[in-house]
């Protein structure tokens, strides 16, 4: 900065107001040290200024999978929310693994982020309470956090499986398969528990035979549609698949004992929680439950930012709503 001061004939104090865009600097001198920082190829040093003003204007965001659709497009939804603050995002994925997400968040947190947005994985994250209480702001979506008071931004599962559900009972089905995720995850949990709350309500039995919950996997998916369209002697009439990668795979397994000729006269009609590229392309289109990641995650960095700026503020947990896209699977008669 003693470099571009000297260049532009002006104080070092000068220099600073022009570099850190501080009022008080009449417009041509302004512009004279703008030219003497350019041809001197003089950078800003932001380890320096982070030391001085005590934050890094930058956040961390952890989420399973940043090659998920879903999550790709929570994350770009928080940039664009931190690009109006000027701030910086950092990105990491976990895999659905609690210590990888524990590593992540506290190598940010050391890095000095001033807030970090994560879908947690695991029964708990007290970890994070010394790094809250250090002034690290945390917003937790998707799923709310365990054994920790912080704000949250989720999605209505129950209602959303509530309209699918409601959907398929409307059109007569009365077999309604459930395929889901492993229970042990949050939305996987509200989801079946809105597949059975909604049948309860409409006066029908709970075949645990039409239920299958366990990470997703094709031998897993075949074998639970196999048990429910072939081997039962009342087989189900439509199936309700907890999200779009179950879909996509369960579309594949009907597709392949379709041509094996196995038994499979047509096909039941399907509703998916979760909506996907191409899936109204397909023939029938496929009827969506459709979350809304981008709302997702732009109420996630609105929470943050409003959590970072101080105030004694009360955990907030917001959650968001679901729509119904009918395209053809879900109308299909028993």
């Amino acid at each position: 900065m003693n470099d571009v001061a000297a260049a532009a004939g002006v104080a070092l104090k000068t220099v600073s107001r022009v570099v850190n865009d501080e009022p008080g600097v009449n417009p041509a001198t302004a512009e004279k040290v703008r030219g003497a920082i350019e041809a001197l190829g003089f950078r800003r040093n932001d380890g320096a200024r982070t030391l001085r003003r005590g934050h890094t204007s930058s956040i961390g965001v952890i989420v399973r999978d940043l090659a998920d659709p879903f999550y790709s497009t929570l994350t770009r939804a928080v940039e664009e929310v931190a690009l109006t603050h000027g701030f910086l995002v950092f990105t990491g994925s976990c895999d659905e693994s609690a210590s990888r997400q524990r590593e992540l968040a506290l190598a940010f947190c050391a890095r000095r982020v001033d807030g970090i947005i994560i879908v947690p994985v695991g029964d708990d994250q007290r970890y994070l309470e010394p790094e809250i209480h250090a002034g690290v702001a945390a917003v937790f979506v998707d799923r709310p956090a365990t054994n920790i008071d912080a704000d949250s931004v989720l999605v209505d599962n129950v209602g959303g499986v509530r309209k699918g559900i409601e959907h398929l009972l409307a059109r007569g089905h009365r077999r309604i398969g459930y395929i889901g995720d492993a229970p042990e995850i949050f939305t996987a949990g509200e989801r079946v528990r809105g597949y059975r709350e909604t049948l309860t309500a409409a006066g029908h039995l709970i075949d645990p035979s039409l239920i299958a919950m366990a990470s997703p996997s094709r031998q897993g998916i075949r074998a639970a549609l196999e048990r429910m369209l072939l081997s039962s002697p009342s087989p189900a009439t439509a199936l309700f698949t907890g999200n779009s990668r179950i879909t996509v795979t369960v579309l594949r397994e009907l597709a392949e004992l379709e041509a094996s000729g196995q038994g499979l006269e047509r096909r039941p009609a399907l509703v998916s929680f979760d909506d996907f590229d191409l899936a109204d392309l397909l023939t029938p289109g496929v009827t969506v439950i459709a979350q809304d990641p981008a709302r997702i995650g732009r109420t996630a960095a609105e929470l943050l930012f409003r959590r970072m700026e101080g105030g004694n503020l009360s955990p907030v947990r917001r959650e968001l709503p679901t729509r119904l896209i009918p395209r053809g699977s879900g109308e299909a008669l028993p």
